[in-house]
């Protein structure tokens, strides 16, 4: 059996246990070195087992008074070097006193004990040394000894404390692991409902005008109907591809949707599904190199015209909108501006088109306002900045 399976097993006895397996061995060695002393020296009697009973019954009691514990067997190790009796494992009881409060303590209470250990000793030696029968050590080695148990027991604390902070230290990880695991689930459970909520509002709105529309003219106007329901299914279309390149996302771990993603390029694709539905759009587009722009820039203005405009549709009631895409300096600006009644922030309790125009240009470091303006309608205005840097705010 290797000496960490015996510390192992002495660990996983009950405290008093442990304890008493202490004195027992203690004792077992005191004792002997007690009983055989040398010839022409004191010789055991009653009183020196009394000290022997006195320190081994102290030492049961070492955990909760490791102090008073170590001035009793230290007293009783003075007993016996006073009274006569050499004997180098007389000293045992106070090793293990002097050890124990020095794990179970403080640095402070430990310089403490060390100096008032090392004091007695060496004063206990010099008192003996003038007896030339009962010769003993010399005082400065005398004074050494109580040290060592100090200082063992000094690292093994140390080394305890070392360890409970590494423990305590790796908990705080995985603590924040866990945190960091469950926002970055959190952002994506966001960002997934986000994107599903343009994709599906933008279609439901683009489709329900022109459905409109090809109901309008279906009798009078064929070809319009027709037209109209061609750009219901393109929308369609549009959107089962969206939804796919989402749902593939979702279904492959760390995968990554190959699709390309809207960006300004497709803002006038965009409008074409919301005209003929009784408001009037136009678009004024000043980008001049569409493919320099970063791409969640690119996707986030894309989103932001998409759900303004949505908004515009199911809530405004306006007859002209106008939309405008350009750059001015590092930022890019989107602003879409109705004449309706104002109503496109008014969205139901459930609604999340607004909060997900925040997020979006929050994301790539801009901001967005909107409101209803003075003279009548409502106006979402955007600026993103063209160097993505993530957290940046826009410009003053």
């Amino acid at each position: 059996m290797t000496l960490d399976h015996l510390q192992a097993r002495v660990r996983a006895l009950p405290q008093r246990w442990a304890d008493l397996l202490v004195v027992v061995v203690v004792g077992v060695f005191t004792g002997a070195d007690l009983a055989v002393n040398a010839p022409g020296y004191r010789q055991a009697d009653w009183f020196s087992w009394v000290l022997v009973a006195l320190s081994l019954s102290a030492l049961m009691w070492r955990r909760k008074w490791p102090a008073a514990v170590a001035s009793v067997t230290g007293a009783a190790c003075a007993g016996w070097a006073l009274y006569g009796h050499i004997g180098e494992l007389l000293n045992l009881p106070v090793i293990v006193a002097l050890y124990t409060v020095a794990v179970r303590g403080s640095r402070r209470r430990t310089a403490w004990v060390a100096l008032i250990a090392a004091g007695a000793s060496g004063m206990i030696a010099l008192a003996v040394g003038k007896d030339v029968v009962n010769p003993q050590g010399l005082p400065v080695l005398e004074m050494v000894w109580p040290l060592v148990p100090l200082l063992l027991g000094e690292v093994v604390r140390m080394r305890q404390q070392l360890l409970a902070g590494y423990a305590e230290r790796a908990v705080r990880a995985e603590a924040d692991r866990e945190r960091e695991a469950a926002r970055r689930v959190h952002e994506e459970r966001t960002r997934i409902a986000r994107e599903l909520h343009d994709v599906v509002a933008h279609t439901v709105a683009a489709m329900t005008v022109q459905a409109g529309v090809a109901l309008d003219a279906l009798d009078r106007k064929p070809e319009v109907a027709r037209a109209a329901m061609r750009t219901v299914r393109d929308a369609g279309k549009e959107a089962v591809r969206e939804l796919r390149a989402t749902v593939t996302v979702l279904r492959e771990p760390g995968g990554e949707s190959t699709a390309p993603a809207p960006g300004v390029d497709r803002i006038p694709d965009l409008v074409k599904t919301f005209t003929g539905g009784g408001t009037e759009i136009t678009l004024q587009q000043d980008v001049r190199d569409p493919a320099g722009i970063p791409r969640m820039v690119d996707l986030a203005a894309y989103r932001i015209v998409q759900e303004a405009l949505t908004n515009v549709v199911k809530h405004a009631h306006a007859r002209h909108t106008a939309v405008s895409v350009g750059r001015w300096e590092r930022w890019l600006c989107v602003e879409v501006v109705d004449d309706g009644t104002g109503d496109c922030g008014q969205e139901t309790a459930d609604g999340f088109g607004l909060i997900g125009m925040e997020e979006r240009a929050s994301a790539v470091g801009g901001s967005i306002e909107y409101g209803p303006l003075a003279e009548g309608g409502f106006r979402v205005r955007a600026e993103l900045p063209m160097d993505t840097t993530p957290g940046e705010g826009s410009r003053s």
